[in-house]
């Protein structure tokens, strides 16, 4: 189906950057530059300083960034990791993968760890908290950092939807052990595939990810220091996301126009909930623009028919996957947000006419569903 609003616009989007984007590809390609070459060590360097931080080091996907972060922080058999019920499978299965067990809580309004919950699911198997900053809106990582130095705990920042966002003037993936990233293709930064990365100030972390990320060797001595993985992000990917780094301010910039057009045309409309919220503190990059209704499908539904193009991340809780094997969590308003939330069209291309053609949708469907 075509939209008249699409969700993205992928064609558009590469169109704009063609001619940097193919130069980059040809010269890895013309020189032989496919493996773990001065592309990706360009790359890593320059996000490693966007972020605030000493290392980058670039996997093939956000998972591995989370599983070699985890692992890094000493995370095994027998320790419990704090994380959020809503969030994407992979947050979990990183921690499942290290041996470890997840402990979920629920999230506040803002769709980020609720910290009022936190102290409450610590025990003494509990080695690391795994805080998500969702949709582009970091956690409030004051009160997370203070519990973690009180408890002992590492501070693993799953920021995959949260790069170039800030709380108190700190880029997300700079304040705690490690941060996480994936650059999947529809990421505010993203590549020709999958991908993602470690941003850290720990030397030792980003070395052992290093050398997991390419099966435990060390590709200068020929040393085999772990049982790694094939995670390497590819010199490709590398060099294509590094042309785009460059153009992160401006499109996040865009973004928060976009989001506040949004929220002029809808901030009238009762039956939603906007995802504006009043900390200054907090400085958000809107990766998603997702709203809350109680008749969610019914307004998905009317939308699509009137051309605009939606998403629901994630209408079905994770723990009622059997194959996952999880507990059911007393998680109140993951429920609620399961039933509600709707992203509505948010992206580099989105262009103000998009906007308000999807408002005067939302507006048309209350109208005659009030």
């Amino acid at each position: 189906m075509a939209y008249r609003v699409p969700f993205i616009d992928p064609r558009s989007h590469y169109a704009k950057l063609k001619p940097e984007i193919d130069r980059a590809i040809i010269e890895c390609l013309a020189n032989g530059d496919l493996v773990n070459r001065h592309q990706l060590k360009d790359f890593e360097r320059h996000l490693a300083e966007f972020v605030g931080v000493k290392y980058a080091v670039g996997v093939n996907s956000g998972y591995h960034a989370l599983l070699f972060a985890l692992l890094g922080a000493g995370i095994g058999p027998g320790h419990e990791v704090v994380t959020v019920a809503h969030t994407f499978v992979a947050t979990v299965s990183a921690i499942v993968h290290c041996g470890a067990h997840p402990v979920l809580i629920d999230v506040g309004p803002d769709f980020n760890m609720d910290v009022e919950l936190i102290e409450r699911a610590i025990t003494p198997k509990t080695k690391a908290l795994l805080p998500v900053h969702l949709n582009g809106r970091v956690c409030d990582m004051d009160k997370i950092l203070a519990l973690a130095d009180k408890h002992g705990l590492a501070v693993i920042e799953d920021a995959a939807q949260a790069l170039g966002a800030t709380f108190d003037g700190k880029c997300a993936g700079s304040q705690g052990r490690a941060g996480c990233f994936s650059f999947y293709p529809f990421k505010v930064l993203g590549g020709f595939g999958d991908g993602g990365a470690i941003t850290t100030n720990d030397p030792q972390l980003a070395r052992m990810a290093t050398l997991l990320r390419y099966n435990g060797e060390d590709r200068e001595t020929g040393e085999y220091h772990y049982h790694g993985q094939t995670a390497l992000l590819d010199n490709v990917q590398a060099a294509v996301l590094d042309v785009k780094l460059r153009y992160l301010p401006e499109w996040i910039a865009h973004r928060r126009r976009i989001a506040e057009l949004y929220r002029r045309g809808l901030s009238e409309t009762r039956q939603l909930r906007l995802p504006h919220f009043d900390e200054a503190c907090c400085n958000d990059i809107y990766q998603n623009y997702v709203v809350r209704t109680s008749v969610r499908d019914q307004l998905r539904t009317y939308l699509k028919e009137q051309g605009v193009e939606t998403l629901v991340h994630w209408s079905r809780p994770m723990w009622e996957h059997r194959g996952l094997g999880l507990a059911v969590p007393d998680v109140p308003e993951t429920l609620s947000i399961c039933r509600e939330v709707l992203s509505l069209p948010m992206s580099a291309e989105t262009t103000e006419a998009q906007v308000h053609t999807a408002i005067a949708a939302i507006q048309a469907f209350f109208s005659k569903y009030p």
